[in-house]
């Protein structure tokens, strides 16, 4: 039998996957892999959440949407950001990766020691575009409509998508 403690931190994380990623709407704040933890005190909600980038523009109305909601739910709320560790695209699911498929985002390819050392020996990734699967895809830009997303076009389809950037 589940104790209320543990209904109460159920309850909650099912809350937050009804906050969008302001950017990617496709997917949620949980899913993105924002929300690192959940702990609860009573009335006292404490969020644990680390940004995709240090200077990630959509963290402070990621924060404003979580206080919103849980004091909406009857909670007092502690939202600590945390930097370390960091953020990475492999706390994003398998599922994950395809609902930004699906929206037409490529979802970021396995981490490598090349994304993590980019002067490092250069390694040519094939990067499958979201709407036709074609690999003749090529990078038009590093940054896309945000700085987590670069902007690639396919030779097969002759569409512009966006990359979730692996980090």
């Amino acid at each position: 039998m589940n104790s209320p403690l543990t209904v109460e931190v159920k309850e909650i994380w099912s809350a937050l996957n009804s906050i969008p990623d302001p950017e990617v709407p496709a997917i949620n704040i949980v899913e993105l892999g924002v929300v690192r933890d959940v702990a609860v005190d009573g009335k006292r909600v404490k969020v644990t959440m680390t940004p995709t980038y240090s200077g990630c523009p959509a963290m402070k109305t990621m924060e404003m949407a979580v206080q919103e909601l849980m004091v909406e739910m009857g909670y007092e709320v502690e939202i600590v950001i945390v930097y370390k560790p960091a953020w990475t695209t492999e706390w994003m699911s398998e599922e994950t990766k395809e609902k930004l498929k699906v929206y037409g985002i490529a979802p970021p390819p396995k981490l490598t020691f090349e994304h993590l050392h980019p002067f490092s020996s250069p390694k040519n990734v094939e990067i499958k575009c979201p709407f036709c699967e074609s690999n003749n895809t090529k990078l038009t830009s590093q940054f896309g409509s945000t700085a987590c997303k670069s902007l690639y076009f396919c030779e097969g389809c002759h569409q512009p998508f966006e990359l979730f950037k692996c980090h």
